[in-house]
């Protein structure tokens, strides 16, 4: 599986579009994997920095799931 590639870290592409947290139904995961996968076909060092924006905003904002 092609998302396997990328190391864990605290947070991704999928987290800070709204797939966070526990997921229990089939949707939420197929949504993950696809926002996984999405990151890896178009990473760049900009998209790292908007990540770690968007994290922290989250945060910030109160987001659900957002620790």
């Amino acid at each position: 599986m092609v998302r396997h590639f990328v190391k864990p870290g605290i947070t991704g592409w999928s987290q800070v579009t709204g797939f966070r947290g526990e997921t229990k139904e089939l949707k939420d995961m197929e949504g993950r994997i696809r926002g996984d996968i999405w990151y890896l076909e178009h990473w760049s060092f900009g998209l790292d920095l908007y990540i770690m924006y968007r994290t922290v905003a989250n945060v910030f904002r109160g987001e659900k799931n957002a620790y």
